[in-house]
């Protein structure tokens, strides 16, 4: 298992949605006893890497290098294929002429919903436009090239946050794509995940650095050995 959200993707139903290494997204119905799935999606061709649900949609990012979005409501699949170069939307899935794809290791919806920002094995994050598929931004500067990192989006939308190979906390203004701020936080080591917290303007970090530290003006939640959990004051 990779991932586990929680949300109303059904008008009666609060559904909980699991992304699995064999290839499948699992829906439950919480107010239901049954272990047994609501629905399996079966559309991708390698492991399911992360997810998100937002209102009726949830939106999974695969290591096969495509994003899929998923309208439970109205029973429909889109998919985008994530390239070095480009991105393509497939309505039935195939893949084509693209060169290469690259495994996606983390996908969020923006709050209103037109959007989607995925990080992928390039060192590159991006955020796709969910009416055609299209690229709006880019942000670079850290390393992505062997671990599975998260990315995150930051208090109303405006700043994209992601940790890195090299140890290093990265944020960037949402609509230029510039850097902000570079935040040294784990020793050098791999800064695996971010995730952040909208009412208290704040966000957190996880490293492997095998050691918590506190940098100011930040204070510490808890360590989870062999790696760390740092909070943030989030970028402004």
């Amino acid at each position: 298992m990779n991932a586990v959200r929680f949300g109303a993707v059904m008008a009666d139903r609060f559904v909980e949605s699991e992304g699995s290494f064999d290839t499948t997204v699992r829906l439950w119905d919480s107010k239901s006893q049954s272990t047994k799935p609501i629905q399996i999606l079966e559309d991708s061709k390698d492991s399911v890497s992360s997810l998100h649900v937002l209102g009726h949609e949830v939106v999974t990012g695969s290591v096969d290098g495509k994003m899929r979005l998923y309208d439970v409501r109205m029973g429909m699949m889109y998919a985008d294929a994530i390239g070095r170069e480009m991105t393509l939307r497939f309505f039935t899935i195939r893949l084509g002429k693209l060169n290469y794809l690259d495994p996606i290791t983390s996908v969020q919806q923006t709050n209103d919903g037109n959007a989607v920002l995925l990080s992928t094995l390039d060192s590159v994050i991006r955020l796709i436009d969910k009416s055609n598929g299209q690229m709006l931004q880019s942000y670079k500067g850290h390393t992505n090239k062997k671990y599975r990192i998260r990315s995150c989006l930051g208090p109303g939308d405006s700043v994209v946050i992601s940790g890195s190979e090299d140890g290093k906390i990265y944020a960037w203004e949402l609509f230029t794509g510039n850097v902000l701020e570079t935040l040294s936080a784990h020793n050098a080591k791999v800064a695996s995940a971010v995730a952040c917290n909208v009412i208290r303007n704040e966000f957190a970090s996880a490293g492997v650095d095998g050691k918590a530290t506190s940098p100011s003006p930040v204070d510490l939640l808890w360590l989870i050995a062999p790696g760390s959990v740092i909070v943030w004051g989030a970028p402004q």
